[in-house]
């Protein structure tokens, strides 16, 4: 949609009446006038078309959030210039003139009446004018992650630490996530979601989330300096869409490789658009440096969020002389070791990514997103738009019969019937004529069913394959223990690691057990084993809700690019609907307010697991994974050897 100019009552919202005019001045400015008033701020350049065109770009924003909170549409993202997040109540800074997304949020308030915002920047800078306009609102949760190197970075704000909470009734709903150390990516973005971000989220239950969409913290941009690919943006707004009902309102900050920003907004409309996100490429192992910082956040933010006040970790160790693997430290941040690391890391990120980019092909998804195979379910009983359903057709007979042979529950026609389904859609998603599935099979015959997919999985070649367990479900027999499979049953009778690919944990009993299971365990250990399929089987008494299965569902969409088989029990419609939604990439519905809530056992297993998935947080006594784990994520990329770099010698500047 064309962009109308926002009024200055609305820039007003945020801004004094003193500085609009001042920036209304620009206008009739001649050259030497608009020079000494940029020299007045920090990085800003003020032309006579600067006013109409800050004013078209907060005027987006507040249409796009218009747009969704009316429900004239779902979700979006403005592309404007010029940015907004570092800019102030009475100053313009870093690019930016007015605060196109704390505008947006405090017009949600008071046009739409809402009460809980969440704002989550992933620009590569702190922006500081968000934080300073909200730093005292219960009302406005603002998260932040930052190239910050102990504040050697621009803005060098103490501000931006991860002590640094908010003020007096807003104390807690302001995080920083501070990156002491360039080259974070895929493994430490997604580490940061899942083990800050969403947790809070959760229990903050926002109306309505903005996000400043910088994408100076992808790979290749020379401000951020970070390794993130575009596909993992895909991923953090596929999780972000997770809230809100959908409701997720992205207006564009900083950027400043063209290629990087290209692709990166690409996968992130795309993800808007409710596609299914590509893998994400790399080894998912996040550096020691993104530990000690997550692990910082939480102890900060503890006091006055439910979701932490469990944790069993503190603030990470400090560096030692050598890292666990007996490498020398990393060069100290000033040096001249450090700075020739830089050169040397800055140019192998340019040719990496210029690799990546000629590798990186935006297919369409399959034509059938969400085939459905069931039993006994009336399609129309299901209320899903015509396009979601596809009744698949049976196998060829004599390979089912083949397949059921080694089980007696198998034996029946309509569980035979049933396993014939299965199996034409797991061979339609693997060979990628179907995105997603759900399939019913008789109750006495699930257990059996599960065996079979697993291993028809297998033999059509997927590498690996998550099977979520999810109730009164046995581990198959002879279920293979050499890393091809990873079985996850949530309902056993404890919580228990029988091998590092074989684990077990009760059933909780309440949305927030289920949550907490989900964020600290299920997705750390998804994203680490990177399948090629997830199956996803609620057996007997698996005591999900229709909600809770959507959310689930939803929850594993992205770990396998949306190649999810959820498999279930016959005769039930309304779980078989929501199912369906969810993977159509449709928004679960909301779960409430309700802090993920941890347990005992579930931080023992975690313990247990973490010397081998590392995206799980360690325990207390543990050694962090060290640097170590940067480079070995790195070179797995292609990116080659990634050391710390140095700020840059002149000031570092952004949108």
């Amino acid at each position: 949609m064309d962009s109308l100019a926002a009024s200055e009552a609305e820039l007003g919202l945020v801004h004094s009446p003193e500085y609009v005019a001042v920036v209304r001045g620009t206008q009739t400015m001649n050259t030497e006038g608009l020079q000494a008033l940029s020299g007045m701020y920090d990085a800003v350049y003020f032309h006579p078309s600067t006013f109409h065109c800050a004013r078209l770009a907060v005027g987006a924003a507040l249409q796009l959030v218009d747009s969704v909170l009316t429900g004239a549409t779902s979700n979006g993202l403005a592309l404007v210039r010029p940015p907004g997040h570092h800019s102030q109540r009475a100053a313009a800074n870093g690019f930016c003139v007015f605060n196109n997304v704390a505008i947006a949020a405090e017009h949600a308030k008071q046009r739409h009446g809402l009460h809980r915002i969440l704002i989550v920047d992933w620009d590569v800078h702190h922006g500081q004018g968000i934080q300073y306009t909200f730093e005292g609102d219960p009302s406005v949760l603002y998260f932040s992650w930052h190239r910050y190197e102990d504040g050697r970075f621009w803005p060098n704000l103490r501000e931006g630490d991860a002590d640094e909470v908010g003020q007096g009734c807003g104390r807690g709903f302001t995080v920083n996530l501070p990156w002491n150390q360039v080259g974070m990516g895929n493994a430490d973005y997604m580490a940061a979601f899942l083990h800050i971000l969403l947790p809070l989220a959760f229990e903050f239950d926002p109306e309505l989330v903005l996000v400043s969409a910088g994408f100076d913290s992808a790979i290749g941009d020379p401000e951020g300096q970070m390794s993130a690919t575009p596909e993992c943006f895909a991923h953090l707004m596929q999780l972000l869409l997770l809230l809100a009902g959908g409701r997720v309102c992205a207006v564009l900050e900083g950027g400043y490789h063209l290629e990087s920003l290209a692709e990166s907004v690409c996968m992130t409309v795309q993800a808007l658009l409710g596609d299914p996100p590509p893998p994400l490429s790399g080894t998912m192992v996040p550096c020691w440096s993104a530990q000690e910082s997550i692990k910082r956040v939480r102890a900060a933010q503890a006091p006055y969020w439910t979701s932490f006040q469990h944790q069993d970790t503190g603030p990470g160790p400090r560096p030692r002389s050598c890292s666990p693997e007996g490498q020398p430290p990393p060069p100290a941040p000033g040096s001249p070791e450090y700075v020739v690391a830089a050169e040397v890391a800055a140019a192998e990120a340019v040719v990496a990514l210029s690799s990546l980019l000629d590798q990186l092909q935006h297919c369409p998804p399959p034509l059938i997103r969400t085939a459905i195979a069931l039993t006994a379910t009336d399609a129309e009983a299901l209320a899903l738009p015509a396009a979601v359903l596809c009744h698949e057709g049976p196998a060829l007979k004599e390979e089912t019969e083949a397949w059921a042979r080694p089980h007696e529950a198998l034996a029946r026609d309509e569980a035979l019937t049933a396993l014939g389904k299965i199996l034409t859609l797991v061979a339609k998603i693997l060979r990628g004529q179907v995105s997603s599935g759900i399939a019913a099979t008789p109750a006495p015959a699930i257990a059996a069913s599960l065996d079979v997919t697993l291993r028809q999985g297998l033999c059509l070649g997927a590498q690996r394959l998550l099977c979520v367990a999810v109730g009164q479900l046995d581990q198959p027999p002879d279920l293979a223990d050499d890393g091809r499979i990873l079985w996850l049953n949530i309902g056993g009778q404890e919580a228990a690691a029988h091998s590092m690919f074989h684990i077990s944990v009760p059933l909780p009993g309440e949305t927030g057990g289920l949550l907490s299971c989900i964020l600290g365990l299920v997705l750390p250990l998804a994203y680490s084993f990177k399948p090629d399929l997830v199956l996803m089987a609620l057996g007997p008494s698996h005591g999900l809700s229709d909600a809770q299965g959507a959310f689930l569902a939803s929850m594993l969409w992205g770990p396998a690019g949306g190649r999810v088989l959820a498999l279930m029990q016959e005769s039930k419609p309304q779980l078989a609907g929501a199912l369906a939604r969810a993977l159509h990439g449709e928004a679960p519905p909301s779960l409430g307010s309700c802090p993920p809530k941890d347990t005992q056992d579930l931080r023992r297993l975690r313990g247990q697991l973490w010397p081998r998935w590392r995206m799980l947080l360690p325990g207390p006594g543990q050694a962090a994974a060290g640097d170590q784990g940067l480079q070995e994520r790195s070179q797995a990329a292609g990116l080659g050897h990634l050391s710390p770099r140095p700020p840059s010698s002149a000031t570092s500047l952004e949108a």
